[in-house]
């Protein structure tokens, strides 16, 4: 009998499976999540909302109504829309199928996104990957010799980066765009806890796109993020993205937030002040650098990395091991930024793991 495996490509059998942490009993610090749920009030009006959508349907015009909501709240440019995907996962899939031509290449930083890289392979295209500087920075003579090498068809751009969380300097971006051979993506997942967007940009360049995820506004169940866009080239991607893929579940739980902004803006900016909290209680420690940060984490290099991260562990504390994502990560690990009560416990198990 013919063994099945052999039907499946060998790239894909050898590659790892996107491992998450088991996380049961544990402080979640690991996945930059919002640490914080809704009220019992808006519970309850949440779950009336969802018990009333005809969920014998396929999504149709509530989907559509929900792009000119997120379009009136990112406030557009004239002549711009929106792609909505299964998170932004989905949207990075969506464009390496639309940009996958013979010899296409796709261009990132790195340490970043570990997606950019993996929806290139799954799509059959080379990946190439840019170090950053010792200090987390582009390398901007590096990224512009390997574009002109490689004349990649999409360049990611995180705004700010993951793992990283700090954000680029403007001039070095403004240099990558005009050098682009294709189009460039700015990937704002984090802009809720950020100091600035490219948003007010993007209209001077009609090959950049801007990419902007629900998850860490507070919704990372919900799984929906969005592609902005000149119309005329969102056009043609769409082409490529499957019918019905958000469902009417995850657009009524967006329509709800959206209509709540208020509180999900009160959360971001408690999740900012616990952010400046714990980095000034972490930038204490002898031995322990840690980076300053635009997003809902922080980057910290400690002696050990392993033993720590088993140590904090141990605690009931879950963070995130990164050392071994990449060379300049050595001995670093990810903190996400909790609530106060959990940064409390994630401190008071961090002092004892060293």
């Amino acid at each position: 009998m013919r063994n099945p495996l052999n039907t499946l490509r060998p790239d894909i059998q050898a590659m790892h499976s996107y491992v998450v942490q088991d996380a049961t009993g544990m402080v979640k610090l690991d996945a930059m999540e919002n640490p914080h749920r809704l009220s019992p009030a808006l519970q309850a009006e949440l779950g009336q909302r969802l018990g009333a959508v005809a969920l014998n349907r396929y999504p149709d015009g509530r989907v559509d109504f929900l792009r000119q909501v997120l379009s009136a709240h990112t406030g557009l440019p004239e002549g711009y829309g929106l792609i909505l995907g299964n998170g932004s996962d989905e949207l990075i899939s969506l464009l390496a199928i639309a940009c996958d031509q013979p010899g296409a290449k796709i261009l990132a930083p790195l340490p970043g996104f570990v997606m950019y890289a993996m929806s290139a392979q799954l799509q059959g295209l080379e990946f190439v990957g840019v170090p950053l500087t010792a200090d987390f920075e582009l390398d901007t003579p590096a990224m512009l010799a390997a574009m002109r090498e490689h004349q990649p068809a999409i360049i990611y751009l995180a705004y700010p980066n993951n793992p990283t969380a700090n954000l680029w300097d403007d001039d070095a971006i403004e240099q990558i765009i005009q050098a682009a051979p294709g189009l460039v993506v700015i990937d704002e997942a984090y802009q809720p806890f950020s100091s600035k967007t490219y948003l007010d940009r993007l209209a001077r360049h009609p090959h950049v796109l801007l990419m902007r995820t629900l998850s860490k506004f507070g919704l990372a169940g919900v799984r929906l993020g969005y592609l902005i866009g000149p119309q005329a080239l969102l056009a043609h991607i769409d082409k490529v993205r499957p019918p019905y893929n958000v469902s009417v579940l995850n657009c009524e739980c967006a329509l709800f937030a959206l209509a709540h902004l208020e509180e999900f803006a009160a959360q971001a900016q408690d999740i900012r002040a616990q952010r400046a909290m714990l980095f000034a209680a972490l930038s204490v420690f002898p031995g322990v650098k840690v980076w300053p940060s635009d997003a809902n984490m922080l980057l910290l290099r400690v002696p050990d990395a392993a033993k720590t991260f088993d140590a904090m562990k141990a605690q009931g504390v879950l963070v995130k091991n990164v050392s071994k994502m990449h060379p300049l990560l050595a001995n670093c690990l990810r903190f996400t930024v909790g609530t106060a009560e959990e940064n409390e416990r994630l401190l008071a198990a961090f002092q004892k793991s060293l």
